[in-house]
């Protein structure tokens, strides 16, 4: 029996190519219009753990140097193209202390 190929992303921080079930989501919903296709309310930003959220993702390693880079350069800031609240980082912060 042939195995499953995984599909791989690249995480925001160090920039290296690894599995995707390696890694940590962070999704932004999709914006909602109105009828005439004006943007009523921004989607939101939040942690992804089953990755089965639906809207636009970014991937970090489980690594917190990876995520002190990315949070530096304003990684995720250029790939949803928008503001990041605080308290997505502070979420996703602990969520990396508690796998080390």
């Amino acid at each position: 029996m042939t195995q499953k190929k995984q599909p791989l992303r690249k995480c925001t921080g160090c920039g290296e190519m690894k599995e995707k079930r390696e890694l940590i989501r962070v999704v932004k919903a999709p914006d909602t219009k109105d009828e005439n296709g004006n943007v009523t309310a921004k989607g939101e930003i939040s942690l992804d753990l089953t990755g089965k959220k639906s809207g636009r993702g970014a991937y970090i390693c489980h690594d917190i140097k990876c995520f002190e880079k990315a949070r530096k350069a304003r990684r995720f800031e250029r790939a949803f193209s928008c503001k990041i609240p605080d308290e997505v980082y502070e979420q996703l912060e602990n969520s990396l202390q508690a796998d080390s």
